[in-house]
Parts: structure tokens; C-alpha cells; sequence
């Protein structure tokens, strides 16, 4: 192998967090193998994007263009003529860039940018994060060298081969932070995790409110509630009469710490939650996201419960007294607790930065210039 010290690589896609996030992840990881690796992130104009990526250290350029699935006809043609024009934007990007690879994260903004690279002959490559990939990957993954995917079932999507099973990444410091002794540890009560994504989930968070009523014996339930800024006041106002420990937060800045404290975690199933609770062993209860694209949500959770790994809760079926019920049951019966966090943990695969990493550059005929254990050493 040759060793190249200007290695330039495009990281397209993103529009949401669980794009863009397992992006982040892959990009530290190549750094940490080839630290003067010159990463760009080609994406949305969406805020949260350019302040995610320069917060993690990488250069952000944002492309105009708009997604095409559920949009009336008019609406449907200026978003083909949105992509036509930042297909332009995104050829001159590349030719003036000239990356060695172009990795696609999904979401309809990583399509120009993926476009672009195969009109210029660049090795491509496509990183789906859910079981069943987006109409984006689906398309691409036919034409792209690579497909780094997250679970068995996702290579039915792929041709016989293409398909290389890895993980989806998740950050470094989050298996750092879960990794660290929690010294209340011993004294702390049986502790849940209510998760909502970034932006909080009402009905999450509606359906935990009304449990604290139906819940026996407060004094041995501890919450720790991330609820989004919009729910995060009533929220609150509905834990003062709760008399066990709680901590209530509109957002986490450092999740690897609040998962070390949890027994059970109830959350929805968007694939970055799923990487993260399995890489780290969390027992679940998982509140799928109805209107996710093409249900992915319960796709996702369905294939942890065919295992029991976690237990699904439909959002239509979802009520204060039926969660109540689940948390009280796994309070008091923690073999079937033990259970499901073994079975999360198998199907972890905390060195999925680290794998997709290594096999990009091997493919690109670079030797790294440093040793990679990232995800080998942080996880409890």
C-alpha cells in the first residue's frame, strides 16, 4: 500500500441528525487514521448541519436542493430543477476540491453530490444507517462502488456481495463517557431513559406524565427525562409532584454519561438510538416514530424484538397506564432485564466508525498513518 498524506474526501447527505451524525463518526475515525485527512461535508442548509460539523471541526458547504417523495407535481418539478442546478454547483465543488472518495450519508441532499462524483469517474460510496435503506441509498447503492450498511437483513437491498455489514457509526466520545464509572452506581434506584431524539417526542413525553400518576413505589424509580425545548416546562411541572429522583433537561450534552446511569431506556427507534442502546447493552422499550420515511422507525425496532433485545410500543396503542405497566414490570423482573441487554449487546457494533474507516481507505490503497482502536476500548 502506498501511503498518501493528502487524502481529500466529500461526506454528502444529511437533512437530519441521524444522517449527519454517523457522518461525524466516520470522518473522526479517518482522522485518526490519516490525521491530515482533508474532510469536507457537502449537505442541507438546514442550521443544525453547518454548527454540528464546524462544532466536530470540518468545513460545511451547504447545496440547495429539495426532496422529491410525497410533493405534488409542481412542487415535484421544482425540486427536480433545484437538483439539476445543484448538480452543477456539486460538479464544480468536486473539481475544484478533487476528493479521493465521496461518501454519501443519505438524505436527499447527499443525492447531487453523489451524482456528481460518478459523472467524474470518483469512487463513491453510500453509508445507510436504517434496516430498510431510503429511496436515496436504494438508488445509488446500485451505481456506487461501496455500501456500508447496519444490518443483515439491509444486503437484500444491494447486489449478492456489495453489501458490507459493519454498523452504523456513532461518536467516539459517546462510548468514552458510557465507558466511565458512575460512583452513585450502587446507591442509585431503577433508573429510565426517556428519549425523544433531539427534538423531543410529545407523545413520549405525554405518555411518561401521565405514568408518574400510575407508577407504585417512587422512591425506587429514578427518571432521567430529555424532553426538547418545546415540552421541557410542563414537563417539569409534572415532576415536582414525582417523590422519587428525577433530572429533566430539554437536551443531553453528554449522553454516554446518561446511559452509563439507565436500566432501561424508552425512546423512539431512529437508527443513531439503535446504534448507540446496542452498542452499549441498554434494555429498551421502543416508541417508533409513525410518520418516519417508509416506517424505517419500526422496521428498525421490529428487528431487535424478533430478538429479544427490546420490546416495541406502537404510539397508537401507547398510553400512561400501558407504560407504567412495562417500566414497573422490568423494575421487577430483572432477569428479563439481564436478558434483553445481552441480547441488545450481541448485535452492537461499537467499531462501525472504525471499520467503514479502515475498508475506505484500503479500497483507496492508503496505509494508515496511525493505529485505529476506536471502538475497541470504550465501551463498559
Amino acid at each position: 500500500m502506498k501511503n498518501e498524506t493528502a487524502l481529500k474526501m466529500i461526506i454528502a447527505g444529511g437533512g437530519t441528525g441521524g444522517h449527519l451524525y454517523p457522518g461525524i463518526a466516520v470522518a473522526e475515525a479517518v482522522k485518526s487514521l490519516v490525521p491530515d485527512v482533508d474532510i469536507l461535508f457537502v449537505g442541507s442548509r438546514k442550521p443544525f448541519e453547518k454548527q454540528a460539523v464546524e462544532k466536530a471541526g470540518y468545513t460545511h458547504k451547504a447545496i440547495s436542493v429539495e426532496g422529491l417523495k410525497g410533493r405534488g407535481l409542481l412542487l415535484k418539478i421544482r425540486s427536480l430543477f433545484k437538483l439539476a442546478v445543484s448538480m452543477i454547483t456539486a460538479l464544480a465543488l468536486i473539481i475544484r476540491f478533487r476528493p479521493a472518495v465521496i461518501l454519501g450519508v443519505g438524505g436527499y441532499a447527499s443525492a447531487p453530490c453523489m451524482l456528481a462524483g460518478l459523472l467524474l469517474f470518483k469512487k463513491t460510496g453510500i453509508q445507510e444507517q436504517n434496516l430498510m435503506p431510503g429511496m436515496v441509498n436504494r438508488w445509488l447503492g446500485k451505481v456506487a462502488g461501496r455500501a456500508y450498511v447496519s444490518f443483515e437483513k439491509s444486503t437484500e437491498y444491494f447486489k449478492p456481495g456489495k453489501a458490507k455489514v459493519f454498523g452504523n457509526p456513532i461518536r467516539g466520545s459517546l462510548l468514552e463517557e458510557a465507558a466511565q464509572a458512575d460512583p452513585e452506581a450502587a446507591e442509585k434506584p431503577f433508573t429510565v431513559l426517556v428519549l425523544g431524539g433531539s427534538q423531543g417526542a410529545h407523545a413520549i413525553n405525554r405518555a411518561v406524565i401521565e405514568s408518574l400518576e400510575e407508577l407504585q413505589a417512587p422512591e425506587e424509580i429514578g427518571f432521567i427525562h430529555q424532553t426538547g425545548q418545546q415540552d421541557l416546562e410542563t414537563t417539569q411541572k409534572a415532576y415536582e409532584n414525582w417523590k422519587g429522583p428525577s433530572d429533566v433537561r430539554a437536551f443531553f450534552h453528554d449522553m454516554g454519561a446518561q446511559y452509563k446511569k439507565a436500566d432501561l431506556v424508552v425512546c423512539r427507534a431512529g437508527a443513531s438510538t439503535v446504534a448507540e442502546v446496542t452498542a452499549l447493552g441498554k434494555a429498551c422499550i421502543f416508541i417508533p416514530f409513525p410518520f418516519a420515511a417508509d416506517n424505517h422507525q419500526e422496521y428498525n425496532a421490529r428487528a431487535l424484538e424478533d430478538l429479544r433485545a427490546a420490546e416495541v410500543i406502537l404510539e397508537d396503542v401507547l398510553t400512561g397506564t400501558l407504560l407504567a405497566e412495562r417500566i414497573a414490570f422490568y423494575k421487577d423482573h430483572k432477569a428479563r432485564l439481564r436478558e434483553m441487554e445481552t441480547a441488545a449487546k450481541s448485535l452492537g457494533k461499537p467499531r462501525a466508525a472504525a471499520d467503514i474507516a479502515e475498508d475506505v481507505l484500503a479500497w483507496l490503497n492508503i496505509q494508515p498513518q496511525t493505529a485505529m482502536n476506536a471502538g475497541e476500548s470504550h465501551v463498559p
